[in-house]
C-alpha cells in the first residue's frame, strides 16, 4: 500500500525542516509539498530536503487538492506543516485499511505546549472526533484515493474545509479513529490565549454548521505562521 503525504505550506521556513525530518522513513511512500506563495525560504528548504514541491494558488483546500492530483499513492495522508506523525503512522494506516469497509480516518491529537490545559484540550478534541467521526486537519486525515476522487476532494472554501471533507467522508463508509497520536503545534493557543481560542473555535464551528459562509468566517480566524 503506497501512502502519499500531501502537505500544504505557507511561510513555514522556521519549522518545515523539523517537520519533514521527523517523518517516519519508509519506502515507497512519498511526500508532496504544495506551497501557496511563500515569501520566505520555504520552497528552497523543501527542495533541499528532497521533497516533491509544487507551487499553487493560496488556500489550504486548493493546495491539498493540487497535491492529491500529483501524488501517486493508493492512500492520501494530509498533514499540516506544524504536525508530526507518530513512528507507527504507516503501519497504523495500513492496519485500519485492511477493513474493506473503511474508507479513511484520522489520528488522535496532542498539543506540544507546556500549559496543563493543552493536554486536556487534545483529549477532548480526540474524544469529540471519535464520537462524531469528524476530524480537523490537525489530526492528519487519510483517505483511499478512489474515495477522495468520488467525494471530489476538499471543497474550495477558505475555512472548515477539513470539517466539510470529514462529513462527506463518513457518508462513504467506515472512518477509523486511530489511537496513536499526532503532535501538533500549540502556537495559535499560546498566541491568542487558551480560553479565547476555545471560544473562538467553538463559535466558528457552530456558525459554520448553522450555515454561515466560510468566506465570512475566515475574517475572524486569521493565520498563525
Amino acid at each position: 500500500m503506497h501512502i502519499s503525504i500531501v502537505m500544504p505550506v505557507l511561510n513555514e521556513a522556521q519549522s518545515i525542516a523539523a517537520t519533514v525530518e521527523a517523518l517516519p522513513r519508509s519506502q515507497p511512500h512519498e511526500l508532496v509539498i504544495v506551497d501557496g506563495g511563500s515569501s520566505d525560504r520555504t520552497v528552497e528548504i523543501c527542495k533541499q530536503l528532497g521533497a516533491t514541491v509544487l507551487v499553487g494558488s493560496r488556500g489550504r483546500a486548493r493546495q491539498m487538492n493540487l497535491g492529491a492530483r500529483r501524488a501517486g499513492g493508493d492512500v492520501l495522508l494530509f498533514l499540516h506543516a506544524d504536525t508530526r506523525l507518530p513512528d507507527s503512522a504507516y503501519d497504523d494506516i495500513r492496519e485500519a485499511l485492511k477493513d474493506p469497509q473503511c474508507v479513511g480516518g484520522h489520528f488522535d491529537v496532542q498539543l506540544d505546549g507546556a500549559h496543563w490545559m493543552l493536554g486536556m484540550i487534545g483529549t477532548m478534541i480526540s474524544l469529540r472526533s471519535r464520537l462524531s467521526r469528524v476530524a480537523t486537519g490537525d489530526q492528519a486525515i487519510f483517505v483511499r484515493r478512489e474515495i477522495f476522487a468520488e467525494i471530489g476532494g476538499y471543497p474550495d472554501i477558505p475555512l472548515m474545509e477539513d470539517v466539510a471533507f470529514s462529513r462527506a467522508l463518513k457518508r462513504k463508509g467506515g472512518v477509523a479513529c486511530l489511537r496513536s497520536y499526532v503532535t501538533t503545534s500549540a502556537r495559535r493557543w499560546e498566541r491568542d490565549g487558551i480560553w479565547r481560542t476555545i471560544v473562538k473555535m467553538w463559535a466558528l464551528k457552530s456558525l459554520y454548521l448553522a450555515g454561515i459562509s466560510p468566506l465570512r468566517l475566515k475574517r475572524y480566524y486569521g493565520d498563525t505562521r
